[in-house]
């Protein structure tokens, strides 16, 4: 798989997941996501796809300060319902790095590791996503002002004259570029920017 370099250079996240460990798919279970790993899942690189790799990051952050986050272990909350917009597209990203599903998941083993019922649309809640430690109650709200990482302004014609078939070789390339140039502002010179990643901690 051919993809721009600086997709290499995001931050990793780290996962601890017990089944994984269980079942010898991983030693101790540790379990290492690359924004590569969520863009082969989606099929796309996007600023949603690309915020919403950045808002796991910094709610399991601010969940798991001195620990590696325990996969299959958080439950998942979205405001929208799942053919809402891309919320589609955000659950799967979280479903891919914290193991929560709706109904299709792993069903566990002797009352363990059970995968369902850990992703949850429609709750209100005061931000795009909210993570939940089962064990300590505790939760993470995080939002992403994409409004302040701004792209080209060439890009909303070139995108239109890219999905109508009218644009060139050229223009088509040109858009790509452009696009990916937003992800990568977005993905590594605001990775770790509060006022673009906002999160909210809140104690069980």
């Amino acid at each position: 798989m051919s993809y721009p370099d600086f997709f290499d250079k995001v931050p990793r996240i780290t996962m601890r997941d017990p089944l994984a460990e269980f079942l010898g798919a991983a030693a101790h279970g540790v379990m290492e996501y690359s924004y590569v790993d969520a863009v082969r899942l989606a099929g796309h690189s996007c600023p949603t796809v690309a915020a919403t790799y950045l808002m796991a990051r910094s709610a399991l952050a601010a969940l798991y300060p001195d620990a590696l986050p325990e996969r299959g272990a958080i439950r998942v909350d979205l405001p929208g319902q799942r053919q809402d917009g891309v919320t589609g597209v955000i659950a799967n990203v979280l479903s891919l790095l914290t193991g929560a599903t709706e109904d299709s998941g792993f069903k566990g083993l002797g009352g363990r590791f059970d995968r369902r019922r850990l992703l949850v649309f429609g709750t209100p809640i005061a931000g795009e996503i909210r993570l939940t430690r089962l064990d300590t109650r505790e939760s993470a709200t995080a939002s992403a002002q994409l409004d302040r990482v701004s792209g080209d302004s060439r890009l909303r014609e070139l995108m239109q004259r890219c999905v109508s078939g009218t644009a060139t070789a050229d223009e088509a390339r040109l858009f790509q570029t452009l696009w990916q140039e937003r992800v990568r502002k977005l993905l590594i010179d605001h990775a770790d920017d509060p006022d673009v990643i906002v999160v909210q901690y809140s104690k069980g």
